[in-house]
């Protein structure tokens, strides 16, 4: 069943009518000579549609696509058997066909509930000629309609790009029935905005938001054409427990059907890594965390008994339509002790999972939610303790069944990701015929229950969005692909369906943006080294906020380090130190300054007070082992080569394989005369330095043991 990149283009944007400009339609009793014995005809594979493939009643008319190698053909006449009677025919001077939408709209109705044969034959002219290919599929239109919407997130690849600039992420909102791709309807929002869910009624959208100084935002608003993301209607997961000064990313968050309660993971750590396979540029999967819940009326948060231990990551929640039953994925927390204070892990803080493979898998466990009181949680049968990870459960409407994905490991962009179907109380698991070889996921039910949405990238690292019939004993059909859904070189993920008409929302405005939101803007762009895009957005928060602190100093440290001017710079550091007079950082990025302009006591003064006051865990620029080297070379340049001496061997302890540490130790103890000792720092930071390959420093330490 596996659909190629070449079977389907991927041409979401380009209406049916320009594919099926070069078709003509022709009578059943056409000019073609009739073809010699079957066994003498080259094959024509029919890529797609698949054989045996179901389409919803009211989908806009697909493009067929077809392989055919065989020499001399010059057209493709493409018949439509159907059980009532005449057949349909059509030509193509391309291996592609379209209907035109009076055309589909025949053919839909004739194949209704029963077997139309599409066979595909190549022809030696344009004018007739020989028949010397064939091929044939079956396929049928379902008297099932889909009949709402699909709200979806599209995303350029590969993914750092977007999260480098997240206003590139739209929004759109549409109808399988449209001809036309779906129009946009949120976009440019210069913060990440993440995983959305809506109530059953179609009523009310939630979803992740940056918002302010909290990575934990959630916006909860109603639905209305045009709609407006209001900071009334934003909450925070850090308000969970915020006594306890941790923050909170607030993952996988889920409305519930009747929009009274949200669930959602705090106290998370995840593996957050950019991966250099286009199609895959993304590790993600929570490491640690607990569900939560918020109570709207109460404006609550407390812990979900039963699915709020330590010992486990608790992610992933999941309500049964009824919101009694709540299914999450869990398994054994894993312990980064040396990243205290971190949500997102990058690349060297799990090497052991990016680097490695080293395996974490998830079970699915459902647990009484009780009004937020929770129970006994309990593994699910079929997508528990089966050696794979369990991930993504989804319920169908009525509560009858339970859409799953599995993979070998991790949660999210899993290549070998299948969806499986279960009984919503457990049971045998049953892969989906719907299935493609690459990566299933990101699925949602059709309010009626009888269609399931799911991202798959079959045909392209571009992710696509695929429909499947799904029947009353839980089978499913081969994959139909919307492809009018995809832009070009955009993923589109995490489908939706809207229990609403296909006008409900026409367009989503932000006004939840605040000072605070373009210095996370900023931050983007700074810690992807890009300088020039950071600067307007430093600059945007101080319009709003001229007494920020940090886009103070973030701008200030950009315009003296990156863009030379020395003086601007000066005056927003000052600045920022003026509004927070006891923040290390600062005391950092102007000591640091004041060495740069040869003012040594009082660089000196301020790299002090920011090596006594600098808290764990901050960026580079702010490594202890630097900012204490930078000290002790500023302790140098003003001759205090004891003083030097002794924060430099407690500076050795923190980074012992840091050679220009060493380096500098020689020149402190060469100043107070104590030359072997000088000798024996200068070699061994000479080893460093070789195994390190810096170069220039090797020149320097020559340089200093032939004096």
């Amino acid at each position: 069943m596996r659909i190629t990149p070449k079977d389907i283009l991927g041409c979401a944007a380009v209406p049916a009518i320009a594919i099926v400009a070069t078709l003509a339609f022709v009578s059943c009793q056409g000019p073609n000579k009739q073809p010699g014995p079957a066994a003498s005809l080259r094959k024509v594979t029919i890529s797609y549609p698949l054989d045996q493939t179901l389409f919803p009643a009211d989908i806009a008319a697909p493009t067929f696509h077809w392989r055919d190698a065989s020499p001399g053909v010059s057209q493709w006449r493409i018949s439509v058997n159907f059980a009532d009677g005449a057949p349909m025919e059509f030509r193509a001077a391309q291996t592609s066909w379209a209907p035109e939408p009076d055309q589909w709209t025949t053919i839909k109705k004739r194949s209704a509930e029963s077997d139309a044969t599409v066979t595909i034959q190549g022809v030696t002219r344009p004018d007739g000629g020989t028949v010397v290919s064939s091929g044939e599929v079956s396929i049928r239109t379902s008297r099932h309609e889909v009949g709402a919407p699909i709200f979806y997130r599209e995303v350029n690849l590969p993914f750092s790009d977007a999260i480098k600039d997240p206003s590139t992420i739209r929004w759109r909102f549409g109808s399988v029935s449209s001809r036309l791709q779906p129009p946009i309807i949120l976009e440019k929002l210069p913060v990440c905005g993440n995983c959305h869910s809506f109530t059953s009624d179609g009523r009310t959208l939630a979803m992740d938001v940056d918002y302010a100084n909290s990575k934990g935002s959630y916006v909860i608003t109603q639905v209305a054409q045009d709609m407006t993301l209001a900071t009334s209607d934003v909450i925070t997961w850090n308000d969970y427990k915020k006594e306890d000064g941790e923050q909170t990313f607030g993952l996988l968050s889920q409305i519930s059907p009747d929009g009274r309660f949200v669930l959602s993971t705090v106290k998370d750590k995840s593996v957050f890594v950019a991966m250099p396979e286009l199609a895959y540029s993304q590790l993600f999967f929570p490491v640690r965390g607990i569900l939560a819940v918020h109570r709207r009326d109460t404006k609550s948060f407390h812990a979900l008994p039963g699915a709020d231990d330590p010992q486990y990551v608790q992610s992933n929640p999941c309500w049964s339509p009824d919101g009694k039953t709540v299914v999450f994925a869990r398994s054994k927390a894993h312990d980064f002790a040396h990243t205290k204070g971190e949500i997102l892990l990058t690349r060297e803080q799990s090497k052991e999972f990016a680097v490695d493979g080293k395996p974490f898998k998830f079970d699915l466990y459902a647990l009484p939610f009780n009004d937020g009181s929770g129970g006994e949680p309990k593994p699910l049968e079929g997508a528990s303790n089966n050696g794979m990870s369990n991930y993504f459960p989804k319920y169908s409407p009525d509560g009858k069944w339970i859409v799953f994905c599995k993979s070998r490991n991790y949660m999210l962009l899993q290549p070998d990701s299948k969806l499986y179907i279960i009984p919503s109380a457990g049971g045998r698991a049953r892969a989906l015929r719907c299935n493609t070889d690459n990566m299933n996921s990101w699925h949602s039910w059709s309010p009626n229950g009888k269609w399931l949405v799911f991202s798959s990238k079959a045909n392209t690292p571009y992710t696509q969005l695929f429909l499947t019939h799904i029947d009353d004993n839980g089978q499913s059909t081969p994959p139909v692909v919307l492809d009018r859904f995809t832009s070009p070189k955009a993923a589109a993920n995490i489908p939706e369906f809207i229990n609403a008409s296909s006008q409900a929302i026409v367009r989503i405005n932000q006004k939840f943006m605040d000072d605070h939101s373009m210095v996370r803007v900023g931050d983007q762009f700074f810690r992807a080294g890009d300088a020039n895009r950071a600067i307007p957005e430093y600059r945007k928060a101080l319009e709003m906020n001229p007494k920020n602190a940090e886009a103070q100093r973030k701008l200030g440290f950009l315009l003296y380090n990156v863009k030379r001017e020395y003086s601007k710079g000066m005056t927003h550091l000052a600045e920022a130190l003026r509004l927070s007079p006891n923040d290390p950082r600062a005391h950092h990025d102007i000591g640091m300054a004041m060495l740069h302009q040869m003012k040594l006591a009082k660089g000196v003064e301020h790299l002090t007070q920011a090596v006594k006051t600098m808290p764990p865990n901050m960026p580079p620029q702010y490594d202890p082992v630097r900012m204490r080297l930078a000290l002790a070379r500023g302790l140098l340049a003003q001759k205090d080569a004891k003083q030097a001496a002794g924060l430099l061997a407690a500076t050795i302890k923190l980074g012992p394989e840091n050679p220009f540490v060493h380096y500098q130790m020689g020149i402190a103890l060469a100043m107070l005369g104590q030359k072997d000792n000088s000798l024996a720092y200068y070699k061994r930071a000479m080893i460093l330095a070789h195994k390190a390959g810096e170069t220039d420093l090797i020149t320097k330490i020559q340089a200093k043991m032939q004096r």
